[in-house]
């Protein structure tokens, strides 16, 4: 399931961080790479181990926790350490699937995310392509926007012809493996919240929660 988030960021947030890397330290991309992408890669990001790396690591974590339909989507068990990449003129991300294991210690990645903190306007080329069973699909999202999907897929980032990309990508071990699992429990979590914002607490709301507590107990990996 790929799914577009809007407003995971503030307008405010996005502009303390924007206004806080702008005199930041970059560093290439390629460093965080795996030994193949490491071929494709090709871009700058933030110095991980640096003060406004943490800054806007802490800023991130706190929007996600708060933001609900991200939360019954991805159902986060660990979150990697976030990224902050940046793209000028030529620069792109070739073809390429992230690494199942990542982080010390280590965690399997089942989603990936990429929150975008640019006017999609500011800038030419950029666009996250995901492929997918239906072709591929191309994402280019306002500032403060995430798009989350699998990490089993193969995507890109195109070439930037003009201005600059600023995006933060990062990944998630779900509490479910299984993303056709994850996709279950988010269309039932999804109805029942709709329920009770419509009815309150019914017989027909216990049993969907019902439902849902006990697949999380079959599938969840706690």
């Amino acid at each position: 399931m790929v799914m577009c988030i809007a407003d995971v960021l503030t307008g405010m947030e996005v502009d303390e961080i924007v206004s806080k890397i702008s005199t930041a330290d970059f560093v290439d991309g390629q460093i965080t790479a795996g030994w193949h992408a490491r071929q494709v890669k090709k871009n700058t990001q933030l110095k991980g181990d640096s003060p406004k790396s943490t800054m806007v690591r802490g800023i991130v974590s706190q929007a996600l926790d708060r933001n609900t339909l991200f939360q019954i989507a991805a159902l986060p068990k660990t979150l990697s350490p976030l990224i902050l990449s940046r793209y000028e003129v030529g620069m792109e991300y070739g073809s390429h699937v992230d690494n199942a294991f990542m982080g010390n210690p280590v965690m399997r990645s089942d989603l990936s995310f990429t929150l975008f903190l640019c006017d999609p306007k500011t800038y030419e080329g950029g666009e996250l392509v995901i492929e997918t069973m239906q072709g591929e699909q191309a994402f280019k999202l306002e500032m403060g926007s995430m798009i989350l999907y699998p990490s089993t897929t193969l995507h890109r980032v195109t070439p930037v012809t003009n201005g600059v990309r600023v995006a933060i990508v990062g990944w998630i071990q779900s509490l479910i493996r299984d993303a056709g699992s994850r996709e279950i429990l988010f269309d039932l979590d999804t109805a029942r919240q709709s329920i009770f914002a419509q009815h309150g607490k019914t017989s027909e709301f216990d049993l969907i929660s019902k439902s849902y507590a006990n697949l999380l107990r079959c599938w969840g990996e706690p």
